[in-house]
């Protein structure tokens, strides 16, 4: 909208391009269609599966600047003969539509199989799973991309992860601080461990901050509790997940930086109650590898011969017991506060038995 008040002459032919499109484009050596993943952040409608014309008419946008829109996995066309000389790709090797990083990274994970989740341990934390049909967040919490087979990827983004941990604990050694805090799991310290103002998900409150309820007795039970607070509160987004309806009760990949320390993956499974798998490889350029095999087949079949699993992690049975009461509590002080709708705390509470 902003290049379209400040050059107005953009209506008359211009055509919009996301990045890949124009990355495509030169591959292919003419026009091609942008794929639903990116569309998605232009507002195209993955329901209907077309741009929403009356909403665009009354921006004043006009419908000839949007390109056509294909599903990722679609085949675009062929590598150029000029793009060949300037790549090294050979000529006439296929091109196909691509989707966003994280999308990407969820194919690299192997999570595309009904009821199966990646859960990424990043700055923050993500999670994309996979469902038959649209789940529908009244909260707006939940939103989806659509999957290369017509399918849907839904997901969402905490402000809590593993950003925390370098803030609090700056030029540390993470991992030996992790080794360390194995030797708290009975803390009493209770973390919502939040950097700044804000939470977005599995909850909306734009004025939730970060708490710590305790004295840690040292740096190791601090990081400890903050270990133990995002491991609780991916907990809750699966709880929350379970409300909306969406199915995941399949098979959870961990991937991420956090991912490489054994120790806070083997705290999620306890947490959780559910077996975690370590891909061998979750980079995005790796799932998008990925789809291009899928081309005539499912995604899921391509990523069932191409993903290779370095580890499954199973819960502890005497550590889950003993992380479902300071979970509840976490359930308490967030509804107490106002941040966390009771529908949710009390559905939380019967999923946990506590």
């Amino acid at each position: 909208l902003w290049m379209l008040e400040e050059w107005p002459e953009l209506a008359r032919g211009a055509r919009l391009a996301h990045q890949p499109d124009y990355v495509t484009r030169r591959l292919c050596g003419h026009e091609v269609p942008a794929d639903t993943s990116h569309a998605l952040k232009t507002g195209y409608d993955l329901i209907h599966e077309e741009w929403p014309g009356e909403t665009l008419e009354r921006l004043g946008v006009p419908g000839g600047l949007l390109p056509s829109v294909v599903r990722s996995g679609s085949t675009l066309g062929e590598v150029c003969a000029e793009a060949a000389r300037e790549t090294g790709i050979a000529a006439g090797t296929p091109v196909t539509a691509g989707m966003t990083d994280g999308c990407a990274a969820q194919l690299a994970a192997g999570a595309l199989s009904e009821g199966q989740w990646n859960s990424v341990l990043g700055t923050t934390l993500v999670l994309k799973g996979v469902s038959p049909e649209l789940i529908r967040d009244p909260n707006g919490v939940l939103y989806s991309h659509r999957a290369p087979d017509g399918g849907w990827l839904p997901g969402g983004a905490s402000s809590t992860g593993a950003g925390v941990l370098s803030a609090s604990f700056p030029e540390r050694d993470l991992d030996e601080l992790g080794r360390r805090a194995a030797d708290h799991e009975q803390t009493g310290v209770l973390a919502y461990p939040l950097l700044g103002h804000g939470e977005r998900f599995p909850f909306v409150a734009a004025d939730a901050e970060g708490f710590l309820l305790g004295d840690p007795a040292d740096e190791a039970e601090h990081f400890a509790a903050l270990l133990q607070g995002v491991a609780y509160i991916e907990r809750l987004c699966f709880d929350y997940l379970d409300l909306l309806g969406a199915p995941i009760d399949g098979e959870l990949s961990l991937t991420g930086g956090a991912a490489r320390n054994r120790y806070w993956c083997q705290l999620h499974a306890d947490v959780l109650d559910r077996p975690v798998r370590l891909p061998e490889n979750a980079e995005s350029a790796f799932g998008m590898a990925v789809l291009a095999a899928s081309a005539g087949r499912s995604t899921a079949d391509a990523a069932a011969e191409m993903v290779r699993v370095r580890e499954v992690i199973e819960p502890r049975r005497d550590r889950v017991e003993h992380f479902r009461e300071p979970y509840a509590r976490l359930l308490g002080e967030l509804e107490e506060r106002g941040w966390l709708d009771p529908s949710v705390a009390s559905h939380a509470r019967a999923r946990a038995g506590a």
